[in-house]
């Protein structure tokens, strides 16, 4: 059928549908995020108005906002929907850069389609075009390059056929899945070529589950089989292998304490007998307590990023590491004993090749007892008296008013500490710490689009002030269209917690809180968020002490629901109390201040490489 390429475009992405955990069949793209601009409104816009009634869009208020929201919905969905995102060049396309950084980083699929520059040049330069002196076939979308899965730019309508599916295969595999970028030449866009049929016949995308190969299988059992200390940690791909009942299984059939990497957080119910809470910087010293005993170490699904691992001091310099992961990529870093395949098979074959082999029952019952030192430490930091609440007191009255099904987020500054480290889940997958790519601003665009995505429960991010004024423009998109959440902004005076990092290494205090901010006035202006957010079309409900936030938090999340609009609880915070896991992260510190001795001490420490 004669289309256009925009056209040909949108109705490939009406038939491509998706498998979700569950069974359920449900479009591979549910939405689209524009902003238009020349380079894609007469193009593509118009073949998104043709089928709107199909296709629903929603416009934001900036590109990297809409970005950041889809990024949002992929991980509420469990990479199982994939948000789509367009726009003009030039600035509207670098505003979606960040957002492609962090899906990259953090794994999680999204469709980008920014307008590009003329195939044709006959009108160049073009208003936005950025032009490079020595090679005219570059324009700016080529720095989606760096943080893209798969790149191309469409120069010729017949050339979506080679490409689309691998845009589906990029975007639904295991081991693959991330940003892809698809360049539009505005003056491609409007091109027509007789598309075949069979391009737009409906397809379904469903969960791969790649076994894992049996002699891998054989040799990690047989680590597993010689281990005393064994230790089981969960990330990321345990959850989007919808493998988190398999994996407590697997720890209960064989008795192995467990714990949980930032990416996946809340997959254990917190009471678990088994759990031993999360692992790394920002996580729990009775995971780290027996990490650093552990002797061989599982890690299903995860990439064992610097704050899971402090920085490679979290384990013994003696342990074996075993990673189960879908793409080989991460499965061999470090000089792990590498099993390639999915989560959820790769458990199944693990435990059948173990029989009914356990662990000693008193390493079993070190998860449990050193868990619960953990929680009365806990206890104790939501128990601080004093007049300004502190990060731990706000999350522990979050924590208390939720429900099971309930989404918490958050993504920088202080609060991915508390929430990783001192949240009690249920076991129902409940949480979004964008800490893969730590991107100020996520918290609230990323809620609008899980607030899209999820079918039951409430969406509560926390964010610091700092983060707020970052990026806060996407509350009037979530309030205009009608997408419910709560949003809890802790107003500390600053990027505190950088502070925190600066002073605790003998650096003197400097441009991070305001008050150490250059400013021409001797009582400088403040930010009233409240109004701020108010004007956004958010309801609002400030608080100043612990029972404050309670209660206004309670009348947030009925007021978000009632309403369908975000509703903003706004609390004064302390700047200098923080939950700590007591774990090492390694920062470049310069010989001249006080922290470089403990950085020395700490890359001491530090393991290599663990295949022995």
């Amino acid at each position: 059928m004669k289309l256009t390429t925009a056209q040909a475009l949108v109705r490939w992405l009406l038939a491509q549908r998706s498998e979700t955990l569950d069974g359920r069949e449900v479009p591979l793209f549910p939405g689209v995020f524009a902003i238009f601009g020349h380079g894609n409104v007469l193009g593509l816009g118009t073949a998104l108005e043709e089928y709107r009634d199909e296709l629903p869009l929603w416009r934001g208020q900036t590109e990297q906002g809409m970005a950041l929201a889809a990024v949002g919905y992929a991980k509420a969905t469990h990479r199982r929907q994939v948000g789509v995102v367009t726009s003009s060049i030039g600035p509207g396309a670098l505003n979606m850069v960040t957002a492609a950084g962090v899906a990259h980083a953090n794994r999680l699929p999204v469709l980008l389609l920014p307008g590009d520059t003329f195939t044709s040049r006959a009108p160049d330069p073009v208003l936005q075009q950025v032009e490079h002196f020595g090679d005219p076939t570059a324009t700016v979308n080529d720095a989606f390059r760096a943080v893209s899965r798969y790149f191309d730019r469409i120069t010729r309508p017949e050339q979506l056929l080679s490409t689309l599916p691998q845009v589906a295969r990029v975007l639904t595999d295991p081991a693959d899945a991330g940003p892809v970028t698809l360049a539009l030449p505005q003056d491609v866009q409007a091109e027509t070529y007789d598309f075949p049929d069979a391009l737009f016949a409906p397809v379904t995308h469903r969960p791969q589950r790649p076994r894992p190969d049996r002699r891998a299988l054989t040799e990690a059992a047989g680590a597993l089989r010689a281990a005393r200390k064994p230790l089981l940690v969960l990330g990321g791909g345990v959850r989007y292998s919808g493998a988190g009942e398999r994996a407590l299984a697997f720890a209960g059939r064989h008795g192995i304490p467990v714990t949980e990497t930032t990416a996946g957080r809340t997959l254990v119910p917190h009471g678990h007998p088994l759990y031993a809470g999360p692992l790394g910087v920002t996580g729990s010293t009775s995971a780290n307590v027996l990490a650093a005993e552990a002797d061989v170490v599982l890690a299903v699904g995860t990439r064992l990023q610097d704050f899971t691992t402090a920085s490679w001091t979290v384990f013994s310099t003696d342990v074996r590491l075993v990673t189960l992961n879908a793409a080989r990529f991460d499965a061999v870093k470090h000089g792990a004993l590498a099993v390639v395949g999915d989560a959820d098979a790769g458990l199944v074959d693990l435990s059948a090749q173990l029989e009914n082999w356990r662990v000693d029952p008193l390493w079993t019952e070190r998860a449990a007892a050193e868990r619960n030192r953990w929680d009365a430490h806990i206890d104790t930091l939501r128990a601080v008296s004093g007049e300004v609440p502190t990060y731990a007191q706000v999350v522990g009255a979050v924590n208390d008013l939720s429900e099971p099904h309930d989404y918490v987020m958050t993504a920088s500054g202080g609060m991915p500490g508390e929430l990783i480290g001192g949240w009690r889940g249920s076991g129902s997958i409940s949480m979004d710490v964008e800490y893969g790519f730590s991107c100020m601003g996520y918290e609230l665009a990323g809620a609008w689009g899980a607030a899209m995505a999820r079918t039951e429960g409430l969406v509560t991010t926390m964010l610091g002030d700092g983060s707020y004024l970052m990026l806060n423009s996407e509350l009037f998109s979530a309030a205009f269209a009608g997408h419910p959440f709560v949003a809890v902004v802790c107003d500390n005076d600053g990027y505190a917690v950088i502070a925190r990092l600066q002073e605790g290494q003998g650096g003197k205090p400097f441009n991070n809180l305001l008050g150490d901010c250059r400013s021409a006035h001797a009582d400088p202006p403040r930010v009233d968020f409240a109004r701020h957010a108010e004007s956004l079309g958010c309801a609002v409900f400030p608080a100043s002490t612990v029972d404050d936030v309670r209660a206004a938090y309670a009348n947030a999340r009925e007021a978000a629901m009632a309403e369908k609009r975000p509703a903003v609880v706004v609390v004064r915070t302390r700047p200098d109390s923080w939950t700590e896991a007591g774990a090492w992260w390694e920062v470049g510190v310069p010989e001249h201040l006080s922290g470089r001795e403990g950085i020395e001490r700490g890359k001491a420490a530090q393991v290599r490489y663990l295949r022995i």
